[in-house]
C-alpha cells in the first residue's frame, strides 16, 4: 500500500505540473475536414419551414410548467424559438427544404422533474395527423423531409428504460422523418440511421457564471459526481449504467486519483475546471450533460458507454478530445489513464481548449454561430438534395397507422 501511495503522489505532481505548464499554448485548431465542418455556415444552404401549431403542443406546456426550460431535454424549445427567428427559415412552404414541427414531447413532468414519456408517443400522432390534414407536405413523403426533435433518454422509442424503449421501436409515424435526437447507439434499434445526434441541454449562462481564471492548476486528478447505484428504480444493482457505474464505485472508491462521490457540491462547475479527466459514464441511456460539461470545462471527457454515437460526431474529433473506457474495462481505470502519456493529455487540453469546440456544445440565448443550433442546420443541409425515391407516388403509403401499442391510438 505504501508503494501505491508514493506511486500515486507522482504521478500526481507530474500530472498536474504538466497540466499547469499548458498555460504556454492554450488552444489548437481542428485539423482537415472536421475543423472546416465545425466552423461551416449553413445560411444559404437550406430552407425550413416551421409548422404553426395550436399552442397545446409547445407554448401552454411550457407554461404549465417552465422547469422544461432547464432540464436536460430543453433543446426542443430552444430549436423552436431559434429558428422562428432564424434566417434560414421560410413562410413559403413551396420552397423549403425541410419541415419543423415544434412540439414539446418532454414537457410533461412529475413532481420532482423527471419527463413523462407515455404521453409522447400519442402527442407526436396528433401532431401528425393535423400537419398531414392541414398541409399537403407531409403526405407527398410521409415525413421524409421533415425533422422531429425528439430529447428522450431513448429518442422517439418513448421511455427512458433500454428493455422497454427495444420494446417499443421507434414510433411508425417517424420511420421516415429525420430525428434530431441526444440518444445515439450503433446498432441500436431506437436510433435511425438518419438521425442526428446532438448534445443534451446543459444551462450556458449557468455555466458561464461559474468560470474560473484560467491560470488555476488542474489539482484533480479524476473527478465524478453522480449516481452509481439507482436504488429507487434498480433496487438489484445490476442493469442502471449496465454496472458501469457501481464498477467505478467498488473499484475506486478509496484511490486517492479518483475524486468521486453522490454529493453534488456547490462547486460542481469550479471542480470541473480543476480537474484533468471528468468521468462521462452512461446512466440509463448512454449519455449525459457531463459531456458538454467537460468539454465546455476543459475537464478531459472519460466516455464510458459501449457503442456510443456522439453528437456532431462528423465535425467534433472525440477520438482526440476525449477518452473511450469499455464498460468491461472499467475496474482498470487507473492503469488506463496514469498510462496516458503527458504530451497526448496536453494536446487534448488544447484542442479543448477551442472556442469552437465548446460552441458546438451549447444553445446560448441568443444564438451564435458555430453553436449547437448551427451545427444542427450544418447536419440537416448536408442531407440535401432530398433523393428523389422520398416521394411517393399518389395513393401510395409506406408508414402503418395503426401499428405500435395500443395505448399510442389513444386521442392526445
Amino acid at each position: 500500500m505504501k508503494i501505491r501511495s508514493c506511486l500515486s503522489a507522482i504521478l500526481l505532481f507530474l500530472f498536474f505540473s504538466a497540466s499547469s505548464s499548458e498555460q504556454n499554448v492554450r488552444t489548437e485548431r481542428i485539423s482537415g475536414s472536421a475543423g472546416d465542418v465545425l466552423e461551416d455556415n449553413p445560411v444559404g444552404k437550406l430552407k425550413v419551414f416551421v409548422y404553426e401549431l395550436p399552442s397545446k403542443y409547445n407554448k401552454k406546456l411550457l407554461q404549465k410548467d417552465p422547469r422544461c426550460l432547464t432540464h436536460m431535454f430543453a433543446a426542443e424549445i430552444f430549436m423552436h424559438r431559434f429558428l422562428l427567428s432564424s434566417p434560414v427559415r421560410t413562410r413559403n412552404p413551396d420552397e423549403a427544404d425541410w419541415f419543423y414541427t415544434p412540439i414539446y414531447p418532454t414537457c410533461d413532468l412529475t413532481p420532482t422533474g423527471l419527463p413523462l414519456p407515455f404521453k409522447s408517443p400519442r402527442m407526436m400522432r396528433s401532431a401528425i395527423q393535423l400537419i398531414s390534414s392541414n398541409w399537403p407536405y407531409w403526405n407527398r413523403t410521409e415525413g421524409a423531409d421533415h425533422f422531429f426533435v425528439v430529447p428522450h433518454d431513448f429518442g422517439a422509442c418513448f421511455h427512458y428504460q433500454e428493455e422497454k424503449a427495444i420494446e417499443r421501436g421507434i414510433l411508425p409515424l417517424l420511420q421516415r422523418a429525420t430525428l434530431v435526437q441526444t440518444f445515439g447507439q450503433r446498432n441500436h434499434v431506437c436510433l435511425d440511421e438518419g438521425s442526428i445526434t446532438i448534445p443534451p441541454f446543459a444551462p450556458p449562462q449557468k455555466m458561464q457564471a461559474h468560470f474560473i481564471p484560467p491560470d488555476i492548476p488542474r489539482s484533480i486528478f479524476v473527478y465524478f459526481r453522480g449516481l452509481f447505484y439507482d436504488v429507487n428504480n434498480d433496487p438489484e444493482g445490476g442493469y442502471y449504467a449496465r454496472g458501469a457505474r457501481a464498477a467505478v464505485w467498488e473499484n475506486f472508491k478509496n484511490n486517492p486519483l479518483f475524486d468521486i462521490s453522490t454529493d453534488h457540491p456547490t462547486t460542481y462547475y469550479e471542480d470541473m475546471q480543476r480537474a484533468i479527466f471528468c468521468l462521462c459514464p452512461l446512466g440509463w441511456a448512454p449519455w449525459s450533460p457531463r459531456l458538454v460539461e467537460a468539454v465546455v470545462f476543459g475537464c478531459i471527457p472519460v466516455i464510458i458507454a459501449d457503442d456510443i454515437v456522439l453528437p456532431f460526431a462528423d465535425a467534433i474529433p472525440w477520438e482526440e478530445i476525449g477518452v473511450f473506457v469499455a464498460e468491461k474495462d472499467v475496474p482498470e481505470l487507473d492503469t488506463i489513464l496514469t498510462s496516458i502519456p503527458t504530451e497526448v493529455i496536453l494536446r487534448k487540453q488544447r484542442l479543448l481548449a477551442n472556442p469552437s469546440m465548446k460552441r458546438a456544445m451549447l444553445f446560448p440565448q441568443p444564438a451564435q454561430p458555430g453553436d449547437a443550433f448551427h451545427q444542427i442546420l450544418n447536419g440537416l443541409a448536408r442531407k440535401l438534395p432530398h433523393d428523389k425515391s422520398i416521394y411517393l407516388k399518389a395513393g401510395e403509403k409506406e408508414l402503418n397507422w395503426t401499428a405500435g401499442p395500443v395505448g399510442d391510438l389513444k386521442p392526445w
